[in-house]
């Protein structure tokens, strides 16, 4: 497994699929909402999944319990310590698989005595939204933060994949630079290329019909008058 998480990082974690492809029999595809293990997916819900499986830019953030009076950056309550790369699809696919859908690599209903201790953290985006992953090693479990709550889970059968996952990308970290320090966030992409208008557009028919089915359905009522004519009479009152 160290061999196989090497050579999906490399130095600059883009290592292509035929050099993997070469070294290891073992790949893995892509994994959708509904391979994810059940007592996971129904604790963290469905949105939170989604970023998750869906995810279009997965981030890694070296982070540690936030010390007393600290006031540098945090992530979800604790100081973030470093910048550990972007993770690429081939590496996404193989944690999602290995972690969340392997039904040997958590124990749902067993606890340790041991005290978490924060390693790393993956923030899974999709559109503005996103998931948050705590790794966490020598008490090998992670923790998954979304909307404000927070569902750990004891991964200790994992602690090989963890352990091999964690220490190549602390190696690679730097320094942290906040990006909207740098102006260097926007709440909206642009299409820049024809291949990006496309991918634009796939994305956004679902909503586009989505939107186009309400205002048919807005237009097939019958109006009852302007916006201060509405009834707003709560329910108890006479």
């Amino acid at each position: 497994m160290k061999r196989l998480i090497a050579l999906f990082l490399g130095c600059s974690m883009l290592t292509s699929v035929s050099a993997i492809a070469q070294e290891t029999a073992k790949t893995y595809s892509e994994v959708r909402p509904e391979n994810i293990l059940p007592g996971i997916s129904k604790a963290i819900g469905q949105s939170a999944l989604q970023n998750i499986t869906g995810a279009e830019q997965i981030f890694c953030y070296q982070i540690t319990n936030k010390p007393e009076n600290y006031n540098g950056y945090t992530l979800d309550g604790m100081a973030i310590a470093g910048f550990c790369g972007i993770i690429n699809q081939d590496l996404k696919n193989m944690v999602i698989t290995e972690l969340f859908a392997n039904p040997d690599s958590v124990l749902f209903d067993e606890t340790e005595d041991c005290i978490i201790r924060p390693k790393i953290m993956l923030r899974f985006v999709r559109g503005v939204d996103t998931t948050d992953v705590l790794l966490s090693s020598p008490c090998h479990a992670f923790a998954i933060f979304y909307g404000g709550r927070i569902n750990a889970f004891n991964a200790k059968p994992a602690a090989p994949i963890i352990d091999a996952l964690v220490t190549p990308l602390l190696k690679s970290r730097v320094d942290f630079a906040s990006p909207a320090l740098f102006n260097q966030l926007l709440p909206v992409g642009i299409a820049q290329t024809e291949e990006q208008k496309e991918l634009l557009n796939q994305k956004n028919a679902p909503i586009r019909n989505w939107l186009k089915k309400q205002d048919e359905e807005d237009s097939s009522k019958p109006k009852t008058g302007g916006w201060n004519k509405v009834n707003l009479k709560l329910q108890g009152n006479k």
